[in-house]
């Protein structure tokens, strides 16, 4: 069968890698793809926002199925342009997209079904906004509604924070994304991360993970898109994901249905678990990234059968199978990410890094230019490890980050603190 994967980060590598292994034995083409991608698929220079292009070529080509790996396309609603050309894809819709889309709208569904979450209000002006912040007590939380890269959320621990946080939103410090901005109770916690598979009416749990989101060791610095991530989360054991599924995924996938809206594709749930219980942080609808770098290596059923029934309403029949030996994936970067950033760097040490047992390294920002590989991205390459525990495939990972450099990189030095001081 041939197979279109939209986009070119270190998920979509993940993807690939995955997919590559499938007993369905498909032919992969990668939009845009990347210099790790090009191993298992083959990268044609089509920009994943040109959806015209992309429909264009998903037909020429008579693709049979589209793994859509991003939030943008996917709230831009590439789904619909490419189902509406006759071509199957992994959802959601644009319509199911909004519960990525608009952090505003996930809230009121929570407040409709009694899912637990933060105390929030939704704003369309500064002096409301400031108003309510003032009042709910500090630190506070500050979201742009829509999208920003992983980058709309600020926790402000001072009156001048909070007031300086809603002023860069509303002046657009995150485009429109920050016309309307939902502030937050503070939920004190430890975030992890769970995903699952709808078709609509069916729902299938997959597996649990714990990112890292700010740039620096201790988790100090501004966010990220992830400096790291490892599967399974200890502080997510297997009861806390039955509520996950029970308190969450299952009430959210039933309201999308009674909208009329059926939710077809992945969720990511991200929660705090709290004193009192699990509480929703926010909604993906996507595969997270980096969380996907160390679900894939975990994952021994075929990817490619589960997205596809997914697509087909016929989750019912699967039944996923999960390695027991968690992975821990280490996010290496440019040099002043999450800010401006160097491009070009040539990398070095990748092939024997990659022959630590074990070890699989996946590229995010990364091109094969002349035969070299070169670094052009903020986050260039997760260095993904397995191991009996998290504690050996910590040490695996970092064995090969050590033999990887280029100008200006740099990683986190504590990836999997929480689950190594549990």
């Amino acid at each position: 069968m041939k197979l279109l994967l939209v986009g070119s980060g270190g998920r979509e590598h993940a993807l690939a890698w995955a997919l590559a292994q499938s007993p369905l034995k498909p032919k992969i083409y990668a939009a845009p793809g990347n210099a790790g991608i090009a191993r298992h698929a083959e990268c044609v220079p089509i920009a994943a926002t040109d959806f015209n292009a992309l429909k264009d070529f998903a037909v020429a080509q008579k693709i049979d199925f589209a793994v859509i790996a991003a939030d943008a396309q996917l709230v831009g609603g590439l789904w619909d342009v490419l189902e509406g050309a006759g071509i199957k894809a992994l959802g959601p819709s644009k319509a199911a997209a909004v519960l990525e889309g608009s952090k505003g709208f996930v809230k009121d569904l929570c407040a409709a079904k009694g899912i637990p979450t933060a105390a929030y209000q939704r704003f369309r002006d500064a002096a409301s906004a400031k108003r309510f912040a003032d009042s709910i007590g500090l630190p506070v939380v500050i979201k742009a509604d829509g999208l920003a890269a992983g980058k709309g959320v600020i926790i402000a621990g001072s009156k001048a924070e909070s007031d300086k946080a809603i002023d860069f939103m509303f002046e657009g410090g995150f485009g429109d994304s920050g016309n309307e901005v939902v502030i937050e109770e503070f939920m004190d916690g430890e975030e992890a991360s769970f995903f699952a598979l709808s078709d609509g009416e069916n729902v299938i749990a997959l597996a649990g993970a714990q990112d890292h989101k700010r740039v620096g060791e201790g988790d100090t610095g501004p966010n990220t898109g992830g400096m790291g991530a490892y599967s399974p989360a200890p502080v997510l054991p297997p009861s806390l994901e039955q509520v996950a599924m029970d308190q969450f995924i299952k009430p959210t996938v039933a309201a999308f249905a009674e909208q009329g809206r059926p939710y077809m594709g992945v969720l990511y749930l991200g929660l705090m678990i709290t004193k009192t219980g699990p509480k929703l942080v926010e909604y993906n609808c996507r595969f997270g990234d980096p969380e996907a770098q160390v679900l894939m290596p975990r994952l021994k059923s075929d990817l490619l059968s589960a997205l596809i029934a997914a697509r087909n309403g016929t989750l019912n029949k699967v039944a996923l199978e999960w390695s027991a030996d968690p992975a821990l994936t280490v996010v290496m970067a440019s040099g002043g990410y999450p800010g401006p950033y160097e491009k070009g760097h040539e990398i070095f040490g990748l092939e024997e890094a990659a022959r630590i047992p074990g070890v699989t390294i996946f590229h995010a920002g990364t091109e094969n230019r002349d035969g070299k590989i070169l670094a052009v991205g903020g986050r260039v390459l997760n260095v993904t490890a397995t191991g009996a525990t998290i504690a050996q495939a910590q040490q695996r990972a970092y064995e090969a980050v050590d033999k990887i450099s280029w100008k200006g990189s740099f990683f986190r030095k504590d990836i999997g603190w929480r689950a190594l001081k549990r």
